[in-house]
């Protein structure tokens, strides 16, 4: 079930109770989108369980997006073309070893738990260019460190919860590293700036 609150004079808030219902939504309403059945949609916010709709001022449009999601099934997404990248990824994280004896299998074993998994991106947010990916093997999805980081530097792959991700820029955080990415999450000359977007696909592939 979706509950609604509005956000001003045209933003729409759609809560839910799980991550994958909030992938289905976003997918739904870019598609109505794309095909013309909701010209009026300005930007679309997803989060780990709610989807913040905006509308051009003055249109109709929250109303249609009340409809769709109230109407819709959101257990059977529609299909989409999404974007599927390849990012590199060298395994030397300093949480490692960590996360394999959490875990409970080798640091062979994680890499290849990793790596082997096809992430989408749920959300992004924390920071410009940081991609929350879904799809982490269950034995990796493991709480944040006790005490953060005061630095992680840029490309840094971590794990945290249900999620892993990698640092576009060198700042705070607490999850746990286990690997580097060169690839460049974010670039203000670029367009658009974000290497990720929500709906993206990822594979991480392994440098030795």
């Amino acid at each position: 079930m979706v509950e609604f609150r509005r956000c001003g004079q045209d933003g729409l808030l759609a809560e839910f109770r799980e991550l994958s219902e909030v992938d289905a939504a976003r997918a739904l309403l870019t598609a109505a989108a794309e095909r013309g059945a909701l010209p009026e949609l300005a930007e679309l916010l997803p989060g780990a369980r709610t989807l913040l709709a905006v509308v051009q001022p003055g249109s109709r449009g929250l109303d249609t997006i009340r409809e769709l999601l109230s109407e819709a099934d959101l257990t059977d997404p529609p299909a989409r073309d999404s974007r599927e990248l390849t990012l590199a990824v060298r395994y030397d994280g300093p949480d490692l070893e960590l996360v394999a004896r959490t875990a409970g299998v080798s640091t062979s074993e994680v890499v290849a738990l990793h790596a082997d998994s096809l992430y989408t991106v749920a959300f992004c947010g924390f920071a410009p260019g940081f991609g929350y990916l879904s799809g982490l093997h269950p034995l990796l999805q493991q709480p944040r460190l006790e005490s953060p980081r005061t630095s992680v530097p840029a490309g840094a792959v971590g794990v945290a919860g249900e999620f892993s991700a990698i640092y576009p820029g060198s700042s705070p955080g607490g999850w746990r590293l286990i690997g580097s990415c060169a690839a460049p999450l974010f670039d203000p000359r670029r367009e658009p700036p974000a290497l990720l977007s929500p709906g993206d696909r990822v594979r991480f592939e392994v440098v030795r």
